[in-house]
């Protein structure tokens, strides 16, 4: 599967969010990462459904909404209003995660489940094959910036092979510490949806970033 780059927002300059937008889609990014942030499932608190409005009134790239927040069901309606492609939710705050994955669909939007670097796979393990993507936290979710912790390299290559197994389609995105070098072991694991802030944002030149986070193709052997 081709390599999908989705900057987050949360390396971006705030006070100039349509410039930095513009900026990563110009450079070549298919997804535009928002990390949604309430202060109580994560520390920081970031921005909401109206930001998110104004945002797609300036871009047509794919908003990949990612909600780090309590009490997802009570969000995703207006997320899905102000313009989300696809909408992610954490399995550690949904009671009813298949419930809410289909309420992302009425909705008309691509539904995701992420999971925290300390949550087993076991969490998702039903939800693969209703979701479009499943996310691996690479880091503790909260602030950008920090640094990927490999033991989570094992976890991508375990849910790729869970989907082989099933049979089904399924994204593998990962978020939190991806640069160049960190790119190729999740790429290599399995991830086709790579996350990357400050190693985008921070970089001298975005498209450049871009291309070498998106490195050289890499090809799976399925072992039948």
């Amino acid at each position: 599967m081709a390599t999908v780059i989705a900057p987050s927002i949360l390396s971006a300059d705030f006070g100039h969010l349509a410039e930095e937008i513009k900026k990563v889609a110009d450079a070549g990014a298919e997804y535009l990462h928002l990390d949604i942030m309430d202060g109580t499932f994560v520390p920081e608190i970031t921005i909401g459904a109206p930001v998110v409005k104004s945002l797609r009134k300036v871009s047509d790239i794919i908003f990949d909404v990612h909600l780090m927040v309590e009490h997802p069901e009570t969000h995703i309606k207006s997320f899905a209003e102000a313009g989300a492609d696809i909408i992610t939710f954490h399995a550690e705050t949904a009671k009813h995660s298949h419930r809410l994955i289909q309420q992302i669909h009425e909705l008309g939007c691509r539904a995701g489940v992420a999971i925290n670097p300390g949550t087993s796979l076991s969490m998702i393990e039903e939800l693969v094959e209703d979701a479009e993507m499943i996310l691996i936290m690479t880091v503790n979710p909260g602030y950008g910036g920090q640094k990927f912790i490999d033991s989570m390299l094992g976890k991508i290559h375990m849910l790729y092979h869970m989907i082989q197994e099933m049979e089904t389609e399924c994204d593998i995105q990962v978020d939190g510490g991806i640069n160049p070098k960190t790119s190729v072991d999740v790429r290599e694991a399995g991830a086709n949806i790579l996350v990357a802030g400050s190693a985008i944002f921070g970089a001298e030149n975005i498209a450049t970033a871009i291309k070498d986070i998106r490195g050289q193709e890499i090809h799976h052997h399925h072992h039948d």
